[in-house]
């Protein structure tokens, strides 16, 4: 018989476990989500010229995507990201709670809507200065609201998850640049989908101008989406912009009952107009094309674990001694199942020992 040296054993099976392929798993939205390239229908003309790296042209009702352009590539968000910040905490906090803001919020870089460290915000007032001017200060101060920075993050990602939007990792409750942020032009449409479905939501997005609580005097603070104020029908959403992310934007317009979303990742320059270019041709291929893809639907809630009922002490059966079943068997870890295997073991051992010497006494004495 030819031996094998274990070496080659164990190398065939780490050969048979790295050849065994991970399926991977098709993109959200559809097959074509997945080019990188521009995807358009077949029997109309095609979307408009854009210097966007990558855009999403959807039916918001239905979640048709009409068109699109390297959908799920990943890009830096910017303060479009705050539209991923104000619906999870929209839910979360009470609109008529006062805030006061931290140093540390009021000192927070770039775009600021001026806030000081006093008691007299109200939660409704740091929406309004986060979607329509964006406020990083505002975002801090609504992350600290709602129970500090770290919670805030996770709550953050735990909705783009529940969202289906699995491009977006949140690092930052404003969108400013921090390493591993990213977002894609589908999951932004799919966020502001899941936004303007809250009337809050909508109502901070759509608002021009407004008051904004002052120490001694309110003063206004306007709406920074210029398409608000010239396009028919303009509903919100965020625009943004850093140095690396170049410009982001998200908006949706509203046109004989039908709501039409453009979302647009790294684009340099003036983008606006391009945007209301989009926005016509998707109120004009809307219902005459073949969608691309889809936006899905948020993941259904988790359903809520019930607590076992409570035991009362006359009621508690006395334990019982059975054999060990299979599921029993499988929850024990290794050390038990060895401990387990050494009492057993050494049982028999010693049963079999006892054994012997009585039969030695027995022919002994024979």
């Amino acid at each position: 018989m030819k031996l094998v040296p274990i070496t080659a054993l164990f190398a065939a099976v780490t050969f048979t476990g790295a050849a065994q392929a991970t399926p991977t798993p098709p993109p959200v939205g559809g097959d074509l989500m997945a080019v990188r390239g521009l995807v358009k229908p077949g029997g109309f003309k095609a979307p408009p010229k854009t210097k966007a790296t990558s855009y999403v042209i959807a039916d918001l009702e239905t979640g048709q995507v009409l068109a699109a352009k390297d959908p799920h590539g990943r890009y830096r968000p910017a303060s479009t990201l705050k539209m991923l910040t104000a619906a999870t905490l929209i839910t979360k906090l009470d609109k008529n709670l006062k805030v006061k803001p931290s140093r540390n919020a009021v000192n927070q870089e770039g775009s600021a809507v001026g806030l000081q460290s006093r008691p007299i915000y109200k939660v409704e007032d740091l929406f309004r200065a986060l979607m329509m001017s964006s406020g990083n200060d505002a975002a801090m101060a609504l992350a600290e609201a709602n129970g500090g920075l770290a919670k805030t993050m996770s709550d953050m990602n735990a909705e783009a998850k529940r969202l289906q939007a699995n491009d977006t990792v949140a690092k930052t409750p404003s969108g400013l640049d921090k390493p591993g942020q990213s977002s894609s032009a589908y999951d932004l449409a799919l966020i502001a989908r899941a936004g303007l479905s809250n009337p809050d939501f909508r109502r901070y997005v759509s608002t021009k101008t407004a008051r904004f609580p002052a120490p001694k005097k309110w003063y206004e603070i306007s709406n920074h989406n210029k398409l608000l104020w010239r396009y028919p029908g303009m509903i919100g959403v965020k625009n943004g912009w850093t140095s690396k992310a170049h410009s982001t934007f998200v908006g949706a317009a509203a046109r004989n009952g039908h709501t039409i979303i453009v979302s647009i990742m790294k684009h340099e320059g003036y983008f606006w107009d391009e945007v209301a270019d989009l926005l016509d041709w998707g109120f004009a291929a809307r219902g005459k094309v073949t969608p691309v893809g889809q936006l899905v639907d948020p993941l259904p809630d988790e359903p809520v674990q019930q607590a076992a009922p409570a035991v009362t002490p006359d009621a508690t059966p006395k334990p019982t001694r059975e054999p060990m079943t299979d599921t029993a068997a499988s929850e024990q870890t290794d050390g038990t199942r060895t401990t387990g295997s050494l009492v057993i073991g050494g049982a028999l051992l010693f049963g079999l020992a006892w054994l012997g010497y009585g039969m030695y006494r027995k022919r002994s004495r024979l």
